[in-house]
Formats: structure tokens, C-alpha cells, sequence
């Protein structure tokens, strides 16, 4: 054991064990994930499979299925180990990746695997890194940890931070263009449309401007001509969203639709507010402004402005202490 130790000690330096064991764990990771993937698919869900696709068959003619994006059926056998097990996390994290705008329902296999593909390269880069160009070197064990692991901490957390970033600049783009759709909605309501076709309308009016909420009116749209129940559709759409303005709106919607008011007139006070809002928020940027851009100011200003008045005083300081020596 002290033979192999003095050998991978001279070879790797005063952390070769420690990076042997890494190497190895990584190893018996890949191995595992291996033997996993190639689990044998178990009988009586291939039979639950068989079953619910026969009966689809028998029934997929009369009753048409909106899906928002086809399902893989290689990944069922995975989901144990590429979905989380608690419900209230699944339905957490499904719903963050709906309002980033990925609607696929692997889309959360798909977010965890990116995760562990990314963590574990990350981990294997950093570890080639260390052994090709900071073995030799007297380094820390700190710095081994944070080569080591610092690579992989940033694969793994990748994914979720594109993730979060796609769904605050989604419904940034859904909060700006929802005033303007809300006033095409209005127009072409009192031009005689009912509210279906006015929703389609907008959709394909503003697909230019702003895609991600043409994308939402599109499968609402879609879904009521599926034979949905509106209410239902709209709130899923409020869901799929995450913006206030939109919930705000369908609760709108859904309560016209209840007592049976004019949803012109609804339509007309809530695109008023939402104009209002909007002007608000602009000029709420507007008055951050100046507080923003205080320090930038005192950065660039302050330091010329001392040189220009400390300086001749220094200078003559100096010249005259020269003097007098």
C-alpha cells in the first residue's frame, strides 16, 4: 500500500491518491448511469403501455388530443431517475420551464439530464484540467477543490440559470406587447368579432412584435376550437404566463363571461389601466435613472475634478519641501 502511494504520489504529485479516488468515483458513476439506462423495461408497464395505446386507438378518431409537443416514450423508463420524486417540486419545476417557454412534456427530463450531463463534464474537465497544468505546481487544497469541482458546480447550475433568464425575458416581452393586443382585442370586439376570432386575430397581428404572446392566444385559441371549456383554457394560459397583468385579465374575462356583461366594456376600462400602467413602469425606469447612474458620475467626475484642484497644490508642495532640503 506505501509501494502504491510513493508511486502515485511521484507521478501526480502530494494529492495523487486523492485524485485517483476521484477519478475512480467518476468512473463508478458512469458505470452506474450506464447499467441504469440499459434497465430492461419492466412487463407489466410494457402491458400498461399496450393497453392504454390500444385504447387510444379505439377512441383517438372520435376524440382529437391537443399536445404541446410529442412525447418520448425511450425516457419512461428513466423518469425514477430524471424527474424529481416529490409532486410539488415536479409541478414547481414543470411550471418554471412552461413559462420559459418550454411547453415539450419531457421538458423537466430533459432539464434534469441537462443538468447531470453538464455537472458530470464539468467535474471531468476540471479534473484533466488539474492533472495536465496544476499537478506539478504546489497548489492548495482549496484550489484542488475549487478546480475540481468549480467546473462542475457551473455545468450543473447552467441549466437552470438559461432556464430563468428565458423565463424573465419571456414575460418581459408578454408584459410590454399585452397593452397593444389588448387594444387590437377591443377593435376588433366592437367591430363585430366575437372574442374567439378576435383572439386569433391579434395572434397572427402582433406575431412581429411580440412571438411568446402570439404563442399564448395561438393555443388558446386552438384549445377552445378543441371543444374546451374557456374559463379552464384561460387560466391555464394565466399559468403558462406568470405575469399579474394576465391573470388579472382572465379573471376579467371569466367574470364577464359568468354575469353576462359586455366584454367590450370590460375590455375597454382594463386596456385603459393597462396603458396607464405601462406609462407608469416607463416612468418609474426613468426616475431610477438618476440613481443608477450617480455612481458612473461621481466615478468619472470626482477624480479630474481633484487634479485639477489638489494638483498645483501638491506640486508646489513638493517643490518647496525640494527647496528646502
Amino acid at each position: 500500500m506505501a509501494f502504491l502511494n510513493d508511486i502515485l504520489t511521484g507521478a501526480l504529485g502530494p494529492f495523487g491518491p486523492i485524485i485517483v479516488v476521484g477519478m475512480l468515483g467518476i468512473m463508478l458513476i458512469v458505470v452506474t448511469i450506464i447499467l441504469m439506462l440499459n434497465r430492461p423495461e419492466d412487463p407489466l408497464d410494457k402491458l400498461k403501455r399496450t393497453e392504454a395505446a390500444a385504447k387510444l386507438g379505439t377512441r383517438g378518431a372520435a376524440q382529437p388530443r391537443l399536445r404541446a409537443g410529442s412525447k418520448n416514450d425511450a425516457l419512461d423508463k428513466y423518469a425514477g431517475f430524471l424527474e424529481p420524486q416529490d409532486e410539488k417540486q415536479l409541478s414547481e419545476i414543470r411550471k418554471k420551464l412552461m413559462q420559459a417557454g418550454y411547453r415539450d412534456r419531457d421538458a423537466v427530463r430533459y432539464f434534469h439530464f441537462a443538468q447531470f450531463v453538464l455537472g458530470i463534464g464539468g467535474l471531468v474537465l476540471g479534473v484533466i484540467y488539474y492533472m495536465l497544468f496544476k499537478s506539478g505546481g504546489e497548489t492548495s487544497t482549496t484550489q484542488i477543490i475549487l478546480y475540481i469541482l468549480g467546473p462542475g458546480g457551473i455545468g450543473y447550475m447552467a441549466p437552470k440559470y438559461w432556464v430563468t433568464k428565458r423565463q424573465q425575458q419571456r414575460q418581459e416581452e408578454i408584459t410590454d406587447g399585452f397593452p397593444d393586443s389588448l387594444d387590437m382585442m377591443l377593435v376588433c370586439v366592437e367591430a363585430g368579432q366575437s372574442l374567439d376570432q378576435s383572439i386569433i386575430r391579434v395572434s397572427n397581428e402582433i406575431r412581429s412584435s411580440f412571438p411568446a404572446l402570439a404563442d399564448e392566444y395561438l393555443l388558446v385559441s386552438q384549445q377552445i376550437k378543441a371543444g374546451r371549456d374557456k374559463a379552464s383554457v384561460l387560466n391555464e394560459m394565466a399559468d403558462r404566463c406568470g405575469v399579474q397583468d394576465i391573470s388579472s385579465f382572465v379573471t376579467v374575462l371569466v367574470q364577464s363571461q359568468t354575469f353576462g356583461t359586455s366584454i367590450a366594456d370590460a375590455l375597454r376600462v382594463y386596456a385603459g389601466e393597462m396603458r396607464d400602467k405601462r406609462v407608469m413602469r416607463a416612468e418609474e425606469k426613468a426616475n431610477k435613472l438618476p440613481t443608477k447612474m450617480t455612481l458612473a458620475t461621481m466615478m468619472l467626475t470626482v477624480p479630474p475634478l481633484l487634479i485639477i484642484l489638489v494638483g498645483p497644490s501638491v506640486l508646489g508642495i513638493m517643490e518647496f519641501a525640494a527647496m528646502s532640503q
